[in-house]
C-alpha cells in the first residue's frame, strides 16, 4: 500500500488574501453580487484563475453536509462500446453495491481533455463525493488531476504496474494463462491471440498471460500469432480473418473479451472450420452472451459482481477517511468450460 497525497483545495480565504480583500468580498463576487468595484472584483477575478479556486455550490447551500451522489466516469471516445456488455454489467454491479446506501449514482461521459477538466472542476464544487472511474488508457492524466484535487476516486483496472491511485482489478495474467493453459492440454500447440488495445493495461495483461503459458507448454510464438482488437465483436471477426490468412494451421485462439470470441466463431463458420474439431476458441469475461453463442463459449469469469461490490466499498472508505493509504485490490478469474474448448 502507498501513502496517499492530500492535496487541499483552496479556500475563499487563500482568495481573499491573494486579492487583498475580505472573505465576505470574495463570495459577493463569487455570487455576481452586486456591491462590488470593478477594480476590487478583476482583482478577486484574477486571484480566482491564479489559485484555481472552484466555488463548493454544496457547501454554499447545505453547509456540513454532502452530495451524497458518486461519478461512475466513462473515459471511452467510441460511444458505440457502451453497447457492449461490459459496461451494462459494471453500472449494474456498482448500482447494486449502492442500492442500500443513501448515495446516488452519476453516469458520466469523458473523451476529451476539456472534459477532463470540466469534469474535475465540477467534481470540486462538491456535487460528487467521490469519482469510480473505468476504461482507462495508459496515459489518461484524470486520475491523477482527482488525486491532485484531493478527490476520493476508485478505479476499475489499472492503466499500469505501478498505478497509484486506489483501484480493483481482476487477474487477467493469470486467467489468460490458465485459459491458454486449457488449450494445450486439449493438444492444441498453434494458439493465436485476439487482444484487446494494446495501450490499456488488461490487454496488455491478458497477452502476458497467453504467451507465459505458451512459454511453460515449450512452445514458441511471435508477434505474426497476434491480432489486436478493442473488445468488440466486429473487431473479433477483422483479426480472426487476419489470423486465418497469416496462420491457416491455427488450432486454438484466446479471444481477450466474450464479444470478440463472438466475432471470431462467426469468421471460423464462415470459413469452415468446426470448432472445437479444428479450432478451440476461449474467451474472456463470462458474460449472457458465452452461454448462447454457437457453440457455448470456454470462458474465463470474471467476478463483476464482486469487483463492484469492492470498487463501492473502498470509495466509501476513503469518503470517510480520505487519509487513508491506496489500495490495490486484485480478484481471482475462474475458467468456465463449455464446448467451444
Amino acid at each position: 500500500m502507498v501513502r496517499r497525497r492530500l492535496v487541499a483545495t483552496p479556500t475563499l480565504e487563500e482568495v481573499a488574501a491573494r486579492a487583498g480583500v475580505g472573505r465576505g468580498t470574495v463570495s459577493r463576487v463569487v455570487n455576481n453580487e452586486s456591491g462590488v468595484k470593478e477594480s476590487t472584483r478583476r482583482a478577486v477575478q484574477r486571484a480566482i484563475a491564479e489559485l484555481g479556486y472552484v466555488p463548493n455550490l454544496a457547501a454554499r447551500s447545505l453547509a456540513g453536509r454532502r452530495a451524497d451522489a458518486v461519478a461512475l466516469v466513462m473515459t471511452e471516445r467510441d460511444w458505440g462500446l457502451f453497447g457492449e456488455p461490459f459496461f451494462s454489467e459494471v453500472v449494474r454491479s456498482i448500482g447494486d453495491a449502492l442500492a442500500d446506501t443513501r448515495v446516488q449514482l452519476l453516469l458520466t461521459l469523458v473523451r476529451s481533455d476539456a472534459e477532463r477538466q470540466r469534469f474535475v472542476e465540477y467534481a470540486r464544487g462538491g456535487r460528487v463525493d467521490g469519482v469510480l472511474l473505468m476504461s482507462l488508457r495508459a496515459d489518461d492524466r484524470l486520475p491523477d488531476m482527482l488525486a491532485e484535487a484531493g478527490l476520493p476516486t476508485v478505479l476499475l483496472g489499472r492503466r499500469s504496474g505501478d498505478e497509484r491511485v486506489t483501484y480493483v482489478d481482476a487477474d487477467n495474467v493469470g486467467g489468460a494463462r490458465e485459459a491458454v493453459g486449457h488449450l494445450v492440454r486439449g493438444g492444441r500447440r498453434s494458439i493465436a491471440a485476439i487482444t484487446g488495445p494494446l495501450d490499456m493495461y488488461v490487454a496488455r495483461c491478458r497477452l502476458r498471460g497467453h504467451r507465459q503459458a505458451l512459454a511453460e507448454a515449450g512452445l514458441t510464438t511471435d508477434d505474426s500469432w497476434t491480432a489486436e482488437g478493442d473488445f468488440t465483436e466486429a473487431s473479433g471477426r477483422r483479426a480472426m480473418a487476419e489470423l486465418l490468412e497469416r496462420h491457416p494451421e491455427v488450432d486454438g485462439v484466446l479471444a481477450a473479451s466474450d464479444t470478440m470470441a463472438a466475432g471470431a466463431l462467426a469468421v471460423l463458420r464462415e470459413a469452415g472450420r468446426e470448432v472445437p474439431g479444428d479450432v478451440a476458441v476461449v474467451g474472456f469475461d463470462d458474460f449472457q452472451l458465452a452461454r448462447h453463442t454457437v457453440p457455448p463459449l470456454t470462458t474465463v469469469r470474471q467476478p463483476l459482481e464482486e469487483i463492484g461490490r469492492a470498487m463501492v466499498r473502498l470509495l466509501l472508505e476513503e469518503m470517510e477517511q480520505p487519509e487513508v493509504a491506496w489500495r490495490h485490490v486484485v480478484l481471482r478469474t475462474r475458467l468456465v468450460v463449455r464446448d467451444s474448448a
